[in-house]
């Protein structure tokens, strides 16, 4: 399958195994843009969840 979907389909090349690399390609390009996407989505709501979390660690005096 790795392979295939680096265009090595065999000898005889059958157009339609050609259009189904390029569309795989196309997913698999698709899936690393989302992937990148979502990373960068998780660290900034990482910081914000860190950033809360200090801002909830302030200590209030005890009302006793």
């Amino acid at each position: 399958m790795a392979k295939a979907l680096y265009g090595h389909v065999g000898v005889a090349s059958d157009r339609r195994l050609v259009d189904e690399v390029t569309r795989l390609r196309a997913t698999v390009q698709a899936l690393e843009f989302e992937i990148t996407r979502l990373r960068a989505d998780n660290d900034r709501l990482a910081a914000a969840a860190a950033e809360a979390d200090e801002l909830l660690r302030l200590a209030e005096p005890a009302l006793t």
